[in-house]
Parts: structure tokens; sequence; C-alpha cells
């Protein structure tokens, strides 16, 4: 029996998608598409009069790791590129940890004095009577106490008492780390932006991940895929195995569509010899990412990695070539792998098969299930690229326009 679950109300937006690049405690939002009315549109041009709806001053954006709250980013400035006019978010960042941290010292602040003392029972007071007393109690025994003297008084009258730095503040809106600044806009024609105006290109010190700004939706949910790590090696290798296929496919087709001059036919026990051991790649940079993706314990499996392949005199083309594969996979119920996607080429060819970069795993669409964002390298410029897994299959929900 297929299993019944209760259908999931389309959200309509708006919503929007961005990713944050935080660099030495700094962070830049990047927008990259924003759900309107069901539909996506890319979040750089949408109503940019002059500045896009998705970098609206005091638009808050919730950071995520792979599901996971970080923290919250609020934005301050638009910056456009006057070269490629590209818009760029500045902002304060609140980590969650910080925003953790004030909600427990607000819960640990102390309770004003007597609004937590136990005083009795109520006892009726009558005028004139300053120190009343409850029926039953005996007075107690005076003790002799020296008054304070003339002097003392007259300074402390003079002096105010200091303020309980333990009462908490009200504060409106979320609290930043910094003041509001006012928004400010990059015209096409503004001169000598270079500091805050530099190319998306990501350094390998930056932190990136994907953010979300919506009013309403799911609260963020883990899309982590809880494994042993005898189970991840497994993982591991059978990915490795299929993208060694992959790449040696793309070899011979790069084999068939150079013109090669003719060359003597080759003996069968040399065509033997040469199809029992193809050629092995060398996998460098494996990363290898696997997600739960929708709550049903199917792992999705995206590996990136670089491949290379030793020199060989019978094998002229790729064997001195550097292989960029990026390859999705998913193992079904019954412990079975279905490759889903698969995408191998090189620098020399980005302008025919661009690279793909995978960013994280992010509900775009506010429907609780996850999606996958990649940043796509091309000879045209960088673009981003949602895909959604259905089976066996990736289904582009948004690509961007390739920008330099």
């Amino acid at each position: 029996m297929p299993q019944a679950s209760r259908p999931t109300k389309p959200n309509k937006g708006p919503r929007a998608l961005g990713l944050i690049e935080m660099t030495n405690g700094k962070a830049r939002l990047i927008p990259i598409v924003i759900l309107i009315d069901g539909q996506y549109f890319d979040a750089s041009a949408y109503k940019a009069a002059p500045v896009p709806m998705a970098l609206w001053g005091d638009t808050v954006y919730e950071g995520l790791k792979t599901g996971v709250s970080q923290g919250l980013f609020t934005v301050k400035a638009a910056l456009e590129k006057p070269d490629t006019h590209e818009w760029l978010g500045e902002g304060t960042w609140l980590s969650a940890g910080a925003i953790k941290a004030k909600v427990v010292r607000k819960e640990a602040s102390p309770i004003p004095r007597g609004l937590n003392e136990d005083e009795g029972p109520p006892v009726l007071r009558h005028a004139g009577k300053a120190n009343p007393k409850a029926p039953g109690t005996a007075p107690p025994a005076a003790t002799p106490t020296p008054g304070p003297s003339a002097d003392e008084t007259k300074a402390a009258a003079a002096s105010p008492p200091e303020p309980d730095k333990n009462i908490p503040t009200l504060k409106r809106g979320i609290p930043a780390t910094k003041p509001p600044e006012p928004l400010v806009v990059a015209s096409v024609g503004a001169a000598k932006r270079g500091d805050s105006l530099k190319p998306t290109t990501v350094s390998s010190q930056a932190q990136v991940f994907p953010a979300i700004s919506a009013e309403g939706g799911p609260e963020p949910s883990s899309y982590s895929y809880s494994m042993k790590p005898e189970e991840e090696q497994q993982f591991r290798k059978q990915m490795l195995t299929i993208a060694a296929d992959e790449v040696r496919t793309r070899i011979k087709l790069l084999a068939a569509q150079t013109i090669q001059p003719t060359q003597p036919a080759k003996s069968p026990a040399a065509r033997k010899s040469t199809a029992a051991k193809p050629p092995q790649p060398d996998f460098q940079d494996v990363q290898l990412h696997v997600f739960d993706l929708n709550s049903s314990n199917e792992p999705v499996l995206v590996l990136s990695a670089e491949a290379h392949f030793p020199p060989s005199s019978k094998q002229e083309v790729g064997s001195s070539q550097q292989f960029l594969v990026t390859l999705v996979a998913r193992q079904d119920v019954n412990a079975d792998f279905h490759k889903v996607f698969s995408n191998v080429t090189d620098a020399s060819h980005l302008d025919v098969i661009p690279q793909l970069e995978l960013i994280d795993a992010v509900d775009v669409d506010g429907d609780g299930r996850g999606e996958l964002l990649f940043r796509e390298n091309s000879g045209a410029g960088t673009a981003f690229v949602v895909y959604r897994v259905i089976g066996n299959e990736l289904y582009a929900l948004f690509q961007s326009t390739p920008g330099r």
C-alpha cells in the first residue's frame, strides 16, 4: 500500500532565496531567486526600481546549513556593480549562538526587588499607623543601632543610586550588533567602489551558505542523513566507482570527436588486453554529501571530485587532462543505487558543459522538502541553478542568467 500523507498546501510566496558569504566576520548577501504567486523570478532583477525587492532595507534572512539555522542577516545596504549590474546586499549578521546567549541572559535576569517576596497575609493599614503588625505576632526585641550621621545623610541624598545593569530592557525588532544604517544604493556611474563591489568569486577562507527570507513557511529542519562510518565508506566507494565509469565515457566521447590519423588495426589479443585493463582515474579533492531531503530515510548522495589520469602513450585524448566531476545518486528502500545526474567537464569545455558546484540543500518553495542548490561556473560567468530530485531524475526549478 502506498504511504498516505496530507497534501502540502502550495506556497505562493513571497519567499526569497539568497547566498550569504562570510569573510573575516563580515557578511554579504547575493540574491538568487524569489517566489511570487507560485512563480520563480530572478531576485536580482525583480522589482528593481531602483533596488530589487529581495534587498529592501531591514529585510531579514535566516542563514541555513543543511536545513539548520545559523543566524539572521538584516539587509542595510544595496550595492550594484557598475560593469555587470549585479546586486549585493550588505548588513548586520547575528549568529544563532549570539541569539541564544541573549535569550539565556534575559531569562536569567533577576526579578526586581519586592515582586517575589512573601510578606505573609494582607494587613489592613489604618491611617497614622506606619508599621502595622500582623495579628498574633509579638513585637521584635528592640536593639540599639547607631543612626547615620548628618553628613552621610546629605551625601546619600546628593548622589542618586546607580542603575541595576541586570534589569532587562525592551528593544524594538530583532536585536542587531550595530545601530541601523540608512539604505545605500550604488548608482551605475558610481566611481571607485572597489572595496564594496568585489567580484562574486568566493575565496577559500569564506563561508558560504544559503539564506531564506519568508513571512511564513515550515520551521527549519535538518536534511542530514544519519549514517555510520562504515556506511559512509561504502557510499564513497560506490559513488567513486560510478564516477570512474562516467569519466571514462567522457574520454571515449572526446576521442570519437577528435580526428586522428588512420592507425593499423589491433590484433584480437591486443584488443582483449586493452578491454581487460581500463584506465583508472586518480580522484582528488573528493567531497561527499548525503542528504535526506524529504524525511523518507532514502539517502540522496552528491559527489564532487577532480579526476586525473596518468600519462599514457596509447591514449592521447584525456591522458593528461583534469576532469571535474559532479555526480548525484540515490539509494532506494531496497538499498539499490540509482544514478540521478552526472556532470563531467574540464577547463577546455566549460563553455559547453559548465561545472556544477554544490552549495547545499535548502527548502526553496517552503513545502518542507529540500532541493539542491548549485553554483554553475562556465565561460560566460557564474549562475545559480536549483534542482529538485524526483525519482531518478533532476528537475530544474530555476536557473539564473550567467554574469561575470
